[in-house]
Formats: structure tokens, C-alpha cells, sequence
């Protein structure tokens, strides 16, 4: 089954290209396959790192050029709206994002509302939107119960601290 579904996904990745002019070439295919696994929006880096153990040549500029060729021909998507360096997003489905600010993951998730989102009279008498996704930041779980682990360390080192200074004043 696996086989058939990365098969079906070489396919569409084929077929894609072809209809926008680009050859197919293993450096390519190879950018692509590894996109495909990842589940966890990487960065150019991050590609060219796992690219590089299939393809030890290939340099850091090939790999930012495709991903950059596949976002301009909608292959994948470019994260937007956290700051800090581009992470690519092979999930083609409609879908948002959540930006930890503090561990810098990203979180996919799903909200009709937002997917129904009306786009104001003003906007759409100067721009045609094509596209809709809502990026939101704050802090995921797991950071909020570190910041919170850490605080009540604090306190506690604090108030050992000033106890011990008052035994030391009587």
C-alpha cells in the first residue's frame, strides 16, 4: 500500500511539473521525496540536510532553488507569517497554522470558520484573493507548562533566598 501511495504521490509530482514546464530531474525527485515525508514544515536547511545523505553533491543552493521553484508553481506551500527563515508546508489540503514563538514549531490545524472566511468589500475591489490561511502565534502546551515548571522554580529558589536572609537579620 505504501508503495502505490508514493507511486500515486511520484505521479502527481510528474505530472505537475510537466504542466508547468519542468523537467523532471533527479535532484528534483529527490528534493520532492524528502518534502513529502516531512511532517513538521522544514526549513531549506533542514531539506538540504536530508537531501545531502541520498545525494551527497547536491549543493545548499539546488535545494533552496527547487523548493522555492515548487512553492511559485503550487507544488508546496510557504509558511507564512512567523518571521525567522521560510518553512516549506507539503500538506496541500486546506488547512492553518499555529506558531509557537518560544519553541518555533508549527502545528497544522483545521477550522471552517476560518475556511469560510468573508474577505472585506475593500480588499476585494483592489486584489483577487485565491487563497485563504490563518496563521496565529502564542505559546503550544508544552512551552507554557516549561515557562511554568521554570517560574515556580524561581519562586521557590527566591523564597529560600529571602528566608534564609531573614534568619541571618534576627
Amino acid at each position: 500500500m505504501q508503495n502505490q501511495a508514493r507511486d500515486e504521490e511520484l505521479a502527481f509530482f510528474c505530472d505537475h511539473c510537466h504542466r508547468h514546464g519542468l523537467k523532471i530531474t533527479p535532484q528534483r525527485i529527490a528534493v520532492y521525496n524528502e518534502l513529502a515525508k516531512a511532517r513538521n514544515h522544514p526549513s531549506a536547511e533542514v531539506m538540504y540536510r536530508a537531501v545531502r545523505r541520498g545525494h551527497p553533491n547536491i549543493s545548499y543552493d539546488t535545494v533552496n532553488r527547487t523548493l522555492q521553484t515548487f512553492v511559485d508553481i503550487g507544488l508546496v506551500n510557504l509558511v507564512e507569517g512567523i518571521g525567522g527563515v521560510r518553512r516549506f508546508d507539503p500538506d496541500r489540503e486546506l488547512h492553518h497554522h499555529f506558531h509557537c514563538r518560544i519553541c518555533g514549531k508549527i502545528f497544522d490545524f483545521h477550522y471552517e470558520r476560518f475556511d469560510a472566511l468573508e474577505i472585506p468589500e475593500n480588499i476585494r475591489e483592489i486584489v483577487t484573493v485565491d487563497s485563504k490561511k490563518a496563521v496565529l502565534s502564542g505559546v503550544c502546551r508544552r512551552c507554557q507548562s516549561q515557562q511554568s515548571a521554570s517560574s515556580n522554580a524561581k519562586k521557590i529558589i527566591k523564597k529560600e533566598n529571602n528566608h534564609g536572609k531573614n534568619r541571618r537579620q534576627h
